[in-house]
This record gives C-alpha cells, structure tokens and sequence, in this order.
C-alpha cells in the first residue's frame, strides 16, 4: 500500500500498443486551472491544442473564494497568442462540445 509503481512487467501491454505513449496523452483533455501560471498554461494548450483545452479554476480552493483563481485564468487567457475562435473554444466551446451542449 502506497506504492506507485508495482513489480508487473508491462512489455507485452507495450508491444500490443497501436500509438506511442506520447500520442495516448495527446487525447487527453487539459484545463487552465494552474494557479496563474502562464507559461504553464502556454505549453499546455501547445501540447494539447486549443481544441483540447478547457476553462477551470480551482474554486472553492481559492483564499478569495474563487475570484483571484478564476481572474488570473481570465487575464492568462485573453493574454495568449490564439485566435478568437481558440479563445471561444477554451472558455466554452469545447466544453460544449465534449459534454454534448447546444
């Protein structure tokens, strides 16, 4: 109990995979919930891709009740190099999207 690794050989899991690990990650979704942290957030939607990042905050874990969290996300964003429809796609259509919204 408390390990993090476990004493399983997974080269044959490895061998059975159609993409490289790396790729598997790619098809994760991310979110902008990084305490401010621009680059972060910059490297981020560059791994991902604005199509695979979503608006988040932290709140309620948030020493001003949410608000400091989900400005500094608002501020990083809008900050960003993207196009419009990025940002449109970030702070709610992807989300949209994923969830299956109107």
């Amino acid at each position: 109990m408390g390990t993090r690794t476990s004493d399983e050989d997974y080269t044959l899991l490895l061998k059975r995979l159609k993409k490289r690990p790396l790729d598997y990650f790619r098809e994760f979704y991310a979110d902008t919930a990084l305490f401010g942290a621009k680059d972060a957030t910059a490297l981020g939607l560059k791994f991902f891709g604005s199509e695979r990042v979503l608006f988040a905050s932290d709140s309620p874990f948030d020493p001003e009740r949410g608000a400091a969290y989900i400005r500094w996300t608002i501020n990083i964003i809008d900050s960003l190099d993207i196009t419009p429809e990025e940002r449109h796609a970030i702070y709610e259509g992807n989300a949209r999207r994923l969830l299956k919204l109107a």
